[in-house]
């Protein structure tokens, strides 16, 4: 199946519970993503300049810290501008980060209750960051919005936006800029952004707009001119290189 268009977006819909899909585990360094300009979205290791990427330590933090990944279909689209920043869609589905306790694996979907939203400008391109945690969590029942969050664990909000603020600078890149002040909006807010990004995925994958790239094969969306035959899925799978055939590792291990 294809992480990005197979997995619903809503896991329950009595309490508003998203599907996550986890690229990243929290306190690891490799930027791994859902692939999303190849057939079935596999999650791999970004490649940039013929290098592998890793995020840098930004002190004094490891790695990322939450486990980070996305919303399936969901998809922020480059062509729409949202009408509070003014900036367009960053190409991607929707980002999450998710602060439970569970560390958990790349391809692990996980059960997610919003808390709310940060607006993330990156060079010029609207890249959303959503604050949800398991719902499977001990602390799940006890933070239902973002000022929760605040008052529970002081300094985690803050922590989150010095991060996403300064993560890209080590590569030589400015730092990210954020909308409405760098202030996080509530809950209610962040599903509707969830919801509008879920729509743009639907006209991707209905063909009703430009998908700029993007592969929308997949197994699941009855009257998508892209679904396609297990088969089909199968062949893609078979076809993909086996696990650390494309970067072998030396003797030494480097």
């Amino acid at each position: 199946i294809s992480p990005f268009h197979d997995i619903p977006l809503i896991a329950e819909t009595e309490q508003v519970i998203f599907n996550m899909v986890v690229e990243v585990p929290r306190w690891s360094n490799a930027k791994m993503e859902i692939a999303t300009k190849e057939p079935l979205n596999p999650i791999k290791q970004d490649v940039k300049k013929g290098k592998l990427r890793y995020v840098a330590n930004i002190f004094p933090h490891k790695g990322y810290i939450w486990n980070y990944g996305a919303i399936p279909q969901t998809w922020e689209d480059p062509n729409h501008t949202d009408k509070d920043t003014k900036c367009c869609g960053d190409n991607d589905p929707i980002d999450v980060c998710e602060i439970g306790t569970q560390v958990c694996s790349p391809g692990q979907v996980i059960q997610v209750k919003v808390l709310g939203i940060l607006a993330m400008i990156d060079e010029g391109e609207m890249d959303w960051k959503v604050i949800a945690i398991n719902a499977e969590d001990p602390d799940a029942k006890s933070l239902n919005s973002i000022e929760d969050v605040r008052k529970s664990r002081p300094g985690h909000l803050e922590a989150t936006v010095e991060w996403f603020r300064k993560y890209k600078v080590p590569d030589g890149k400015p730092e990210n800029q954020f909308g409405f002040n760098g202030q996080f909006k509530d809950k209610d807010f962040a599903v509707e952004i969830i919801k509008s990004t879920h729509e743009h995925w639907r006209a991707l994958v209905w063909k009703q707009t430009n998908s700029g790239g993007i592969e929308c094969k997949n197994i699941s969306c009855c009257e998508s001119p892209f679904k396609c035959s297990a088969d089909e899925t199968k062949d893609v799978v078979q076809s993909a290189p086996a696990y650390g055939s494309a970067h072998p590792v030396s003797p030494e291990g480097k």
